[in-house]
């Protein structure tokens, strides 16, 4: 391929894409202030529990955002396309099929997010719903691709060979992706802008990672990662104005789930999945620190937020009150551990009586560094969210010729 159309191929579309993104950026910015009282009509609003006032905040205004994200992207379908149009040659039905496939995963889990904002779905719907809206981007990806071998770290070739074929064992880690990309943005959670500054952090992380791969031999996998990625960074930022502290409006589910799902979406058609999880180490993090209460080993309230302090205006670890008996051997193993490892605090009185933080990286950053304003938390989260991306980085690149075959 000469260089020229190299060029054409590669930036056109891309800047195309842009310049799109910062229309849609604008747009969103309009949209949210003027659809606000339409959300409190429909009674969809709540109160923030971080604050004195208890004024009316409409909620899943993620779904304003997520549908000028989708319109951009509807728009721009035919732009990828264009030269083979005019040229007459070959249509890549394989690449057309393929956005196709993502925007429908991704409509589903709107669709799917802001049902869950509106009826209140439990948490076996939501583990279930990313799911099955994952089931045509595995579809696409088995019919046009079907890779599913991996290569084996240098340390571990001598037991497993150079490369090994998971097979179906592959398919299953992709929609278990989804699932997790979902979920641990929406458990990660609670304070004004968190649940999309993390998102922000993790999509710019993967812009960056697809322009340093533009130049590799995958470039047409990052070049369709960056047609999704763009218009997500620009709409989640107009988002964002209005959901930093103090929060005007709620972003609700609808707005996680459209973000897992564009992560997910990507990673497994711009063949990068592994790269992915590691933009979302707070995440995992958080998911590991809370599978106590996940999974009902220890008790779990409905809201694990922060505990708003009306006297010093700050929040302060919430907790979870049991008996000490109510635990089974798993979870007083688990208990023990985090306990020695100064991962909680722990009240027990003589009678049994225990009262425990609950196991969020949120509750847990304001036990290290003690009561603080909301404001200062989400930035220190979002600190946090940075430097893990950083790492991430770090071992993708220069870690990995430790592990790989690179250069």
């Amino acid at each position: 391929m000469e260089n020229t159309e190299f060029t054409w191929k590669v930036s056109v579309p891309i800047w195309t894409s842009g310049i799109m993104s910062i229309f849609a950026y604008f747009l969103t910015v309009r949209l949210i202030p003027g659809l606000k009282n339409m959300f409190i009509k429909a009674n969809l609003f709540g109160s923030d529990m971080n604050k004195r006032n208890s004024d009316k905040i409409p909620e899943a205004l993620g779904v304003v955002s997520g549908c000028v994200f989708l319109i951009t992207l509807f728009i721009f379908i035919p732009i990828p396309f264009t030269n083979y149009i005019f040229e007459n040659s070959n249509f890549p039905h394989n690449e057309f099929v393929e956005l196709l496939a993502a925007l429908l995963s991704i409509c589903c889990m709107l669709l799917l997010g802001f049902a869950d904002d509106v009826l209140d779905l439990r948490w076996r719907h939501k583990i279930l719903l990313p799911t099955i809206a994952s089931l045509p981007l595995l579809m696409v990806y088995y019919v046009n691709f079907n890779s599913t071998l991996i290569i084996i770290p240098k340390p571990l070739r001598v037991w497993f060979g150079f490369s090994v074929d998971l097979g179906l064992i592959y398919y299953i880690y992709m929609g278990m992706l989804a699932v997790f990309c979902t979920n641990a943005i929406n458990i990660l959670a609670g304070i004004n802008g968190l649940e999309v500054g993390q998102s922000l952090v993790i999509a710019t992380s993967i812009m960056i990672f697809n322009i340093i791969e533009l130049s590799g031999s995958l470039w047409k996998a990052h070049q369709f990662s960056l047609y999704f990625i763009l218009p997500y960074i620009t709409t989640s930022l107009a988002l964002f104005k209005y959901n930093r502290y103090p929060a005007q409006v709620f972003v609700g589910d609808t707005f996680c789930y459209l973000s897992g799902m564009t992560f997910a979406v990507v990673g497994i058609i711009g063949h990068f999945s592994k790269t992915t999880l590691l933009f979302f180490i707070p995440q995992i993090i958080n998911f590991l620190y809370s599978v106590p209460q996940l999974f009902h080993l220890v008790p779990c309230p409905r809201h694990r937020l922060p505990k708003f302090n009306k006297e010093t205006e700050k929040l302060d670890p919430s907790v979870t009150v049991f008996k000490k008996s109510e635990l089974n051997g798993v979870a007083r193993l688990i208990m023990t551990v985090f306990r020695s490892l100064k991962l909680v605090n722990w009240e027990e009185d003589n009678d049994g009586n225990v009262k425990c933080n609950n196991l969020t990286l949120i509750n847990f950053v304001i036990i290290m560094i003690g009561p603080t304003r909301e404001e200062k938390l989400t930035k220190i989260l979002l600190i946090i969210q940075i430097s893990c991306s950083i790492l991430a980085f770090s071992i993708r690149y220069p870690l990995a010729s430790v592990f790989y075959d690179v250069k």
